[in-house]
């Protein structure tokens, strides 16, 4: 007998790839914890049973469509392994790994504290990285990337990179160990606002939180998740200068340099119809966040409307009107314009002998204090 509330466990041994849970509740019909996905609503999907009757849930911390895997599952690690090693096998640089601190779960998925407002532009687990939050940042994640690693050793020259949303210095200097990622996305530039002080305590805390471990920084303004950098500092004439100042500032500092497509021609986020909006957090939010489609519209790269050469038809975000001024090809011609002061800040960075070795000297009030608190510099940023 099976105790009322309690279904047997059914399906095959595939289900072990996955994170399947009894619901809560009478007849299991309240998801197994109270996590919610990061596109919108409850991190839980029900399924049916053979007979069509309602079964056990199964976990997707994004969209019911991509369902978390269990990495303690040997399967799922022989896996991607497997596929690793197909593509390293075939001349491939690298790979980079999305929410490269979500791999993992708490084996009991216990509650989250409480519910964290979903922002309307679908950024609210960028903003909540420094919280506990038991979806993300397990400590078995380590051995998960510590597999990873042992791969990519065996191809000597090639690279993993993660996504790691980790707000804490010393947590996320876990993460580019010796044994682990190359390197990890540092977001601490992306989260800070416009302001000297507090882009230099990020740069600072970042340089900090590689240190202990002898792994170079990585940075970045922007990526597909957040607003580009254009508007998210201003918008407009201002906006532009002051993404046109971080460029400079971002390319001036040790270590490796991420650009986000379309970053180098000064692209703003797009206004979309919501009938152009094809993000999944607007359908799972109940249309109540437009999610990130106003970052992902495409290049503009010659021409004009409607595909400005980047498709012959209609692309699949559409393109405003305004994106004729900043086609790549017109910017390649002006000496002035965003793309030409990237290219030659990338020049310089390669050239420019002030810009050997690895560590960062401050001009400025601070320099001095700066300089006693650490090691000696030996490359200046200008």
């Amino acid at each position: 007998m099976v105790p009322r509330g309690r279904r047997r466990r059914t399906g095959g041994p595939e289900r072990g790839r996955y994170h399947f849970r009894r619901g809560r509740g009478e007849g299991g019909d309240e998801p197994p914890n109270n996590w919610q996905s990061v596109f919108g609503g409850p991190a839980w999907t029900r399924v049916q049973d053979p007979d069509g009757s309602p079964g056990e849930w199964y976990l997707h911390l994004f969209a019911p469509e991509q369902p978390d895997l269990n990495w303690t599952n040997a399967e799922v690690w022989a896996d991607l392994e497997k596929t690793l090693r197909f593509w390293l096998d075939r001349g491939v640089d690298g790979f980079r790994i999305d929410v490269a601190h979500g791999m993992s779960k708490p084996p009991d998925l216990p509650d989250a504290r409480e519910h964290r407002a979903a922002t309307a532009d679908g950024e609210r687990w960028a903003a909540s990285v420094t919280e506990p939050d038991p979806r993300f940042d397990h400590d078995d994640v380590h051995t998960v990337h510590r597999m990873i690693r042992a791969v990519l050793d065996h191809y000597p020259g090639r690279l993993v990179v993660g996504e790691v949303w980790v707000g804490d210095s010393a947590r996320f200097s876990r993460y580019v160990r010796p044994d682990e990622l190359h390197l990890g996305f540092n977001f601490r530039l992306v989260r800070a606002p416009f302001d000297a002080t507090a882009i230099r305590t990020a740069i600072e805390q970042s340089l900090a939180g590689v240190a202990d471990v002898g792994a170079p920084p990585a940075w970045t303004l922007s990526n597909h998740d957040v607003s580009r950098p254009v508007t998210r500092y201003g918008g407009g004439v201002d906006g532009l200068a002051r993404a046109r100042a971080m460029a400079l500032v971002e390319l001036a500092l040790p270590g490796v340099v991420y650009l986000y497509n379309g970053e180098e021609l000064g692209l703003p986020d797009v206004e979309l119809p919501d009938d152009a909006l094809q993000d999944p957090t607007w359908q799972l939010s109940g249309h109540t966040r437009r999610g990130r489609d106003r970052c992902r519209v495409p290049i503009p790269w010659e021409g004009s409307a409607p595909g400005y050469g980047f498709t012959a038809g209609d692309p699949w975000l559409p393109m405003p009107p305004d994106y004729g001024k900043l086609v790549a090809a017109e910017q390649l011609e002006d000496t002035g314009s965003m793309l030409s002061l990237v290219r030659r800040a990338i020049e310089l960075r390669k050239t420019h002998p002030g810009f050997d070795g690895e560590e960062l000297e401050w001009f400025g009030p601070r320099r001095a204090a700066s300089r006693s608190a650490g090691r000696a510099p030996r490359w200046s940023a200008r």
